[in-house]
């Protein structure tokens, strides 16, 4: 009798957690990301434990649905945020990541939430021929020469609005040519790892040498690995290539330190590496009190990430802007959200692009509530290397490119204004830029940056 009754105790236990798992759901976000086939990494998640769950819990966990940790991604000693281990789990053979799989492991008492490992690409449109040429995207209405729809930089830069080298920015992207004669200035230097390498952990941050930044896509210190990390290159560029030395291009905060967390390789990138990228950057500040007020994010593609949606509210948390390429689909992402552009986050700033005539390029996305401003993103000249790795210089177009306009001018208005926080730094981009009627439902009050209005208007002195 005692034993029918355990056996039917233990029963209704079963049935209890099956009646849970066969109800729950995935997030609706993610599943929506999966029904519109955006693309991830076959057989891998990443999965969000809650803080007290044990060791023997999470890997029961994982095991019910066929998979096992391969790493972690986010020790819960690490955070400040009182969450549990993010893990980047493996599934086993034969198995299939799915909505219903997600749902099932989701559902499980020690997780948090769970997703794919998705892929993200650079947003990088049509490239045109290399070479020096106008750069109209750093001009503006009143410069000599003139482009009445560039981003203004040139025309801050003849008022004397000074970039300050105090002031630090994150490039997550491919890698970036540290030697190019343009940026070799302006590439950071970790001070607790020195100048060269010794194959040693010098600031105990994890990272062996990482004296520029991170590879996380060869997990190496490595933060340039030859010509085809031309994007990065590009985008560094636009952010702060050096001014008034004789050679080149300029940036639009040219004298700002560039900090490599190189995340994007020959196949693109995933969300595990994005969020390792984010928060490196975000550990780096707050370990080393870096003034690092903004990262560059010229990438998108993936579907829905919690995980990278709290690695970026972390950051905002430490006073770091995210500024996101808007994407190259021209879709509408009130209506199609496109990654990372569209998290609706405090720090997060996304950017359309636009040409010479000052309308949306006709790839950009855009949104009249998702989009907050736009820059020139067309035609934009910058520093690459060459096929033979020497330094040179090519137009490019996407919103890769009108994004760094809008990281560069955080920067120089942190420059102007160093106690500025993230918030403040964020409003001011938005309240100075031009609202034109050109850029109607194309982003919020048809907001198109305008960094000649940068001043120093915060109480503070200069760093």
């Amino acid at each position: 009798m005692v034993m029918t009754r355990r056996v039917g105790l233990l029963m209704s236990v079963v049935l209890a957690v099956a009646a849970e798992q066969a109800v729950a759901k995935a997030d609706p976000a993610v599943e929506a990301s999966l029904k519109a086939g955006r693309p991830f990494v076959e057989g891998e998640l990443l999965v969000q434990f809650k803080p007290g769950a044990s060791e023997a819990a999470k890997s029961t966990a994982l095991s019910r649905q066929g998979a096992k940790a391969a790493q972690k991604l986010l020790d819960k000693a690490a955070r400040k945020d009182a969450k549990g281990d993010l893990v980047q789990a493996q599934l086993g053979k034969g198995k299939k990541l799915d909505a219903a799989l997600l749902a099932r492991l989701a559902a499980d008492p020690a997780v948090e939430f769970v997703e794919p490992n998705w892929i993200y690409r650079t947003q990088l449109a049509n490239p045109n021929d290399p070479g020096l040429g106008s750069l109209w995207g750093m001009q503006g209405a009143t410069t000599s020469p003139a482009a009445p729809y560039g981003s203004g930089a040139l025309a801050a830069w003849n008022a004397g609005a000074a970039c300050s080298s105090q002031v630090h920015v994150g490039i997550i992207d491919e890698g970036v040519m540290t030697t190019h004669a343009d940026l070799r200035a302006n590439i950071w230097i970790n001070p607790g790892e020195g100048s060269r390498a010794d194959r040693k952990d010098n600031d105990r941050n994890g990272f062996i040498d990482d004296i520029h930044g991170w590879d996380f896509s060869a997990n190496d210190a490595s933060v340039y690995d030859g010509p085809a990390d031309d994007h990065g290159t590009h985008v560094a560029g636009t952010v702060a290539a050096v001014a008034n030395n004789g050679t080149g291009v300029f940036g639009v905060c040219p004298s700002a330190r560039l900090i490599t967390a190189k995340f994007l390789g020959a196949n693109g990138g995933t969300t595990a590496g994005a969020v390792k990228a984010v928060n490196y950057l975000t550990q780096l500040k707050l370990a080393k009190k870096i003034n690092l007020v903004a990262t560059n994010n010229s990438w998108g593609g993936g579907g829905y990430s919690q995980a990278l949606y709290d690695a970026i509210r972390a950051a905002g948390d430490a006073n770091i802007l995210f500024v996101a390429a808007a994407g190259n689909s021209g879709l509408d992402i009130d209506a199609t959200p496109s990654y990372p552009a569209s998290y609706q986050l405090p720090n997060v700033i996304a950017v359309a692009a636009i040409g010479q005539n000052g309308q949306r390029a006709g790839f950009s996305n855009y949104g009249a509530k998702s989009v907050h401003i736009a820059a020139p993103g067309v035609d934009i000249v910058s520093t690459v290397p060459t096929a033979q790795g020497a330094a040179g210089y090519a137009y490019m177009s996407g919103t890769s490119m009108a994004a760094p306009h809008v990281t560069g001018a955080a920067a120089l208005y942190a420059s102007l204004n160093p106690c500025a926080t993230a918030a403040q730094t964020r409003e001011a981009l938005l309240r100075l830029a031009v609202q034109d009627p050109q850029l109607t439902g194309v982003t919020q009050l048809n907001r198109r940056l305008d960094a000649s209005k940068i001043r120093r208007e915060l109480a503070c002195g200069m760093p």
